[in-house]
């Protein structure tokens, strides 16, 4: 059935509903998940499995009345059927949450006689509807159980699809007297503690209730070049590390005395923080230490990009497509006359103008604003009297470059193109003859206007 060495597995999984922690105190629900199968009966130090496992709790329930931000409830399993025959079905929530649930637990857990089979799957996917809906709450499961999985199910595939779906996130499991074997079983669930002594079981039961209630403090230091906590304002995500989940959402902050503000952060989860600079900028697999303020330092080192016309705008909206240099990827899309902070480095730049102007190797450095200046344009009316079919091309010494097509279906047309030599090519649509086709080359200057005649 069971293995002889006695088992406390406590598997702490942390329902969240990706709200911010604003204060260190926060309503708090905890299931209790309580084996009472037929192997409780046995002997393990000063008394059986059943009331060493009784009294821990009923010591754990009492501490917890001082806390009126904590509701409680009941789930047991293996305490209806006898075994054999074995009954997998064999798990019902008993207790409800409830305000000062403490002393119906207590009551409860001493009419229990273990009867069956342990069902921990089956228990643990049923706790997925334990828990009330919404509330900025946070969600607490403890399984106590002195066995493994005697029901063919998969207690680390179920919580694996459970935090895939969102409804719980990293488990804390605390055995006692463990195998190898089962030490590594227990562990794809969660993060494993090990108690060979019910003190130290007492002991890590007070660490792990203190981890539940309060979240612990922490602060993001974006480094700058030299590795300075100065760059601010910038969004950041925290993800659920294993299943990409988002948890917390902020905006980075200075305090009052010039220091990246405090954070009250969930100590249960290994968080993956992307700091949404351009580039993004991430750090992965960062565990938050209870009882101390914990530091998360990334590198984030910004400079400032500014493109601007020389003189009037005649175009309306410019954009400039941003790329990391060499690479074809777009990364930003600025808006011509606006400032925008990127990582340090070298960036390519595309400018929308007619023709395109390309920019390369443009040098971001850091706590400085980098100016891009284009020319101020110029705007040239086609005039050709009926609608046809025609291009403007640049001159590029030899030869010529494609800028744009003319408006099919218009007698006449008004562009705005960058100072510059051009040719337009066209030919009427009623001319069936390929050498009643025209071309003209014209000049572009800074803020004039241009006539280009096609009719003559």
């Amino acid at each position: 059935m069971k293995p002889i060495k006695f088992i406390f597995a406590l598997l702490f999984l942390i329902l969240v509903g990706g709200q911010t922690l604003s204060a260190q105190k926060q309503n708090v629900r905890i299931l209790f998940v309580f084996d009472a199968s037929q192997s409780m009966l046995g002997r393990w130090q000063s008394a059986t499995k059943m009331q060493i496992a009784v009294r821990l709790l009923n010591e754990l329930v009492d501490s917890l009345k001082k806390e009126p931000h904590v509701d409680l409830a009941l789930r047991v399993f293996g305490h209806q059927k006898n075994y054999p025959p074995q009954d997998c079905d064999d798990s019902k929530l008993e207790i409800p949450f409830a305000k000062n649930n403490h002393e119906r637990i207590k009551n409860f857990l001493s009419t229990i006689q273990p009867r069956g089979t342990t069902p921990i799957a089956l228990s643990l996917e049923a706790t997925a509807n334990d828990f009330p809906r919404g509330g900025n709450t946070r969600n607490i499961i403890i399984l106590i159980t002195d066995g493994k999985e005697e029901c063919g199910g998969d207690p680390c595939a179920v919580s694996a699809a459970l935090q895939k779906n969102g409804v719980i996130l990293k488990p804390f499991i605390i055995g006692i007297g463990l195998g190898d074997e089962i030490k590594t079983s227990l562990k794809c669930v969660g993060t494993y503690y090990d108690a060979n002594t019910e003190e130290s079981f007492r002991d890590v039961l007070k660490i792990v209730i203190t981890q539940a209630l309060y979240p612990t403090t922490a602060q993001v230091n974006l480094l700058d070049t030299y590795k300075k906590p100065t760059e601010t304002n910038v969004p950041m995500t925290f993800y659920e590390s294993r299943t990409g989940r988002m948890i917390y959402h902020f905006v980075h902050t200075m305090n009052h005395a010039g220091n990246p503000d405090t954070l009250f952060l969930d100590n249960f989860i290994t968080y993956r923080l992307r700091v949404h600079t351009i580039p993004p900028v991430e750090k992965d697999d960062i565990t938050i230490t209870s009882g101390i303020h914990n530091v998360i330092a990334v590198d984030a080192p910004q400079g400032s990009l500014y493109v601007k016309i020389n003189g009037r705008n005649q175009y309306g909206t410019v954009k400039c497509i941003v790329r990391k240099a060499g690479n074809t990827a777009t990364l930003h899309v600025q808006d011509i006359g606006s400032s925008v902070k990127y990582l340090t480095g070298q960036y390519d730049l595309e400018i929308l103008t007619l023709p395109r102007i390309h920019q390369k190797n443009i040098k971001i450095s850091q706590s400085t604003t980098t100016g891009i200046e284009i020319e101020e344009a110029g705007i040239v009316n086609f005039q050709y009297g009926n609608v046809g079919y025609g291009s403007v091309f640049q001159i590029q010494k030899n030869d010529i470059e494609f800028v744009t097509d003319l408006n099919e279906n218009t007698y006449n047309q008004s562009l705005v193109l960058q100072p510059g030599q051009y040719k337009v090519i066209f030919r009427y649509r009623l001319a069936k003859e390929t050498i009643l086709t025209k071309d003209r080359n014209f000049t572009v200057r800074p803020g004039e206007s241009t006539i280009v005649n096609l009719m003559q």
